[in-house]
């Protein structure tokens, strides 16, 4: 008796442990708050190169969307890196759901990636939207998002262009004046070596990143072009005089002791403290090198060969959305609004230097009207929007390690272990092989 008692009063203490949970309350549970819905934005901005402000743009969405959280994560090694990590979550069914992915992987993603469609999400669960994309963006560069075979895999949001950044300090101690950089490949090399000759500092880096944005401008300003079409398929289109001609300028420079081949974060700690004098490198930098170094950091358009026209790979990336669920994606649309809306890329743009993909912003005086106005090396940059051009994309499955081979092939002739013409070409059948 005494135990089916105390048996009693543990059942009563269980079911009124239950009750104060507000387990099996129907009171309760309908008066339950929704929970948030959660969300990942996987982005390549490190603290030096616009992490800060992808902090304060999620904070700030996070307070003004109470029913959403974003989590940021950064991922090292640019966009080679995230695409790769990107790739080993959405195998193991953990993908992100908004993911900064750069335009040199726009058809390799178009082609790999289960990706969620933008204006299919807008036909689906925000018809209100339904003129979004014509309203805020020129068609020019919204096709920075659309992969060769027509589709809108997302929405460009960071647009950079490389320049040429220098050091006014530096030019006046090698009798040069910082009033007139140079303006070509052939006045940069002999900057370069009067730098190196009356001031003992290092004359010329070009940016080191995992990728090929830089080197494109600087191969198909000279004629050449990274991809060719032959016969309907896409080939390597480097093979060729131009391009390893163009390729040698920064090899020579490296040979002739005025040019540096480093790590990034070498380099532009070089220019930042004095020790360096001229830097090419995207636009995405400015804010970071005008915070940071000890002068007045000047820019200049990206140089030019002598009778060529230039062409300038756009830089950045677009933002893809990788949710299934209804729900997240209903989540992930608002988000990347608020990262397209005017106030939040005049914040971005700020931050970092990026010149913002949507009508209107830099003429906005709420946007970027004065910003723009009195910023120097912003309006380099603007300049050279006419000569923007789209960023190869390798294409295909392959696609990630043709991208690699070009890559590595930089390392290779600025050792000089073998001249721009002779790696090129041995890197192009490589490619195309894969390809």
């Amino acid at each position: 008796m005494k135990k089916i008692t105390q048996l009693f009063a543990l059942l009563c203490i269980g079911a009124f442990t239950i009750a104060a949970l507000g387990c099996g309350s129907s009171q309760n549970a309908s008066s339950k708050t929704p929970s948030k819905v959660m969300i990942e934005y996987w982005h390549v901005n490190a603290e030096s190169f616009g992490g800060p402000s992808v902090k304060q743009l999620v904070e700030q969405f996070n307070k003004e969307n109470p029913d959403i959280e974003v989590v940021e994560k950064y991922n090292p090694d640019m966009y080679k890196g995230l695409t790769q990590n990107l790739q080993a979550a959405m195998a193991s069914g953990k993908n992100p759901d908004v993911v900064q992915m750069g335009y040199s992987y726009l058809n390799y993603a178009g082609e790999n990636l289960k990706y969620a469609s933008i204006p299919d999400i807008i036909t689906k669960l925000s018809p209100e939207d339904n003129t979004y994309l014509k309203d805020n963006f020129l068609p020019n560069v919204l096709s920075l998002a659309t992969t060769d075979d027509g589709k809108q895999i997302g929405l460009p949001y960071s647009v950079s262009v490389p320049v040429l950044y220098y050091n006014p300090d530096v030019f006046k101690q090698a009798g040069l004046d910082p009033s007139q950089p140079p303006r070509t490949w052939q006045e940069v090399t002999q900057y370069a070596k009067t730098i190196k000759e009356k001031t003992g500092i290092m004359g010329f880096f070009m940016q080191e990143y995992a990728d090929n944005w830089a080197q494109q401008a600087l191969i198909e300003s000279n004629g050449g072009q990274i991809l060719a079409k032959k016969d309907g398929r896409t080939m390597a289109g480097f093979d060729t005089p131009e391009a390893s001609e163009a390729y040698q300028v920064l090899a020579d420079m490296v040979k002739n002791g005025h040019g540096l081949h480093a790590t990034n974060e070498e380099a532009f700690q070089a220019f930042l403290s004095g020790k360096l004098g001229m830097v090419c490198t995207t636009i995405g930098k400015r804010d970071n090198f005008e915070k940071s170094a000890k002068f007045t950091v000047m820019a200049t358009q990206f140089p030019s060969f002598e009778g060529k026209t230039r062409k300038l790979p756009a830089g950045g990336n677009l933002l893809m959305i990788f949710s299934q669920d209804p729900d997240k994606q209903k989540a992930a649309w608002r988000f990347v609004k608020f990262l397209e809306s005017p106030g939040a890329l005049a914040l971005w743009s700020k931050g970092t230097g990026y010149l913002p993909p949507r009508k209107g912003v830099t003429e906005d005086p709420q946007g970027l009207k004065d910003f723009a106005e009195q910023n120097k090396n912003m309006q380099v940059a603007m300049s050279q929007m006419p000569e923007v051009v789209k960023w190869a994309s390798f294409p295909g499955a392959n696609g990630l390690q043709a991208e690699q081979a070009l890559i590595d092939v930089r390392d290779i002739i600025l050792s000089g272990k073998q001249s721009a013409a002779d790696a090129l070409k041995q890197a192009a059948a490589k490619i195309n092989s894969l390809l």
